[in-house]
């Protein structure tokens, strides 16, 4: 019967088409990744023109040279506490990406659920987090606690909000199909639904990434010893404006990371995707 089908498939013309190789993947990252970094580069060079003309005052905004020099006179300060934030980070993105998750399936499993979830959640949402970071530390203390907290405040809402809409994005005769088929629920939702919220999902998880790193940063202004908040808290407060930069750099460096890691494994995910066939097919144009 195997045999058959293929039999079949030669005559009627249709072949399997292949996804892309290593060396095609490889070509369509580097052309798009050409451009954000021409566009860095130029940005690099407007800085440092901007500053060496003495156009703007050193303690206003320091030349690239010296934001580097105080990364490199303070190496273990500043990896120290970088690594204290993409702790933070990553633990409060994994927390926010699982509870998320959750919330999502069992919001779009009841819709009882959902409407009473749903407002609490974008009454939470709008909610400065800046201003209720004190009340973690009251309560949770100086340690890792509160930025975690608001780490994951942060993060949550990007991912509920995409992972709900994927759950819904299915078409109803593939739902209708499968019911028919005999398929138990659990099966719909892992053959079917998963894999088709996947999209929305790793979209949400992108921008859970940046907000993330924000949260932890924010949840170590209120109140830290360490961490690249500290970092820029500190160095606002003694006007070390290259120390200041240099924590801003550091904590952008951190975020676009986060997001590259985030994408990449889409890539891997989610080979199938129209994005992903688009990608392969304008690299090999």
């Amino acid at each position: 019967m195997v045999l058959q089908n293929e039999a079949g498939a030669r005559a009627s013309g249709v072949t399997e088409r292949r996804g892309p190789s290593a060396g095609a993947r490889l070509a369509g990252f580097a052309e798009r990744a050409w451009r954000p970094f021409a566009l860095l580069l130029v940005l690099l060079v407007a800085w440092w023109g901007v500053t060496a003309a003495g156009l703007i005052e050193p303690y206003l905004v320091p030349s690239p040279g010296d934001t580097l020099g105080a990364i490199t006179a303070k190496p273990e300060y500043f990896w120290e506490n970088t690594w204290t934030t993409a702790y933070e980070t990553l633990l409060g993105f994994a927390i926010a990406a699982a509870i998320g998750v959750f919330a999502a399936v069992v919001m779009v499993s009841s819709a009882t659920v959902e409407k009473t979830l749903y407002p609490l959640l974008l009454f939470a949402q709008v909610i400065p987090k800046i201003a209720i970071a004190p009340l973690f530390v009251v309560w949770l203390g100086f340690g890792l606690g509160p930025k975690i907290v608001v780490a994951v405040l942060m993060a949550f809402f990007p991912v509920v909000i995409s992972m709900v809409t994927g759950l819904k994005a299915i078409d109803p005769e593939m739902l209708e199909l499968s019911a028919t088929m005999g398929a138990k629920p659990g099966q719909t939702f892992w053959k079917i639904r998963f894999p088709a919220s996947l999209p929305h999902l790793f979209a949400g998880l992108k921008v859970a990434a940046t907000m993330a790193v924000t949260g932890a940063v924010v949840g170590e202004f209120v109140g830290a010893d360490q961490g690249l908040g500290y970092v820029i808290l500190q160095a606002n407060g003694n006007l070390d404006t290259p120390v200041l930069f240099a924590g801003l750099l550091i904590m952008s460096l951190l975020g676009v990371l986060l997001f590259v890691l985030v994408e990449w494994a889409e890539h891997l995910v989610l080979p199938w995707h129209a994005s992903r066939r688009t990608d392969s097919v304008t690299t090999t144009l």
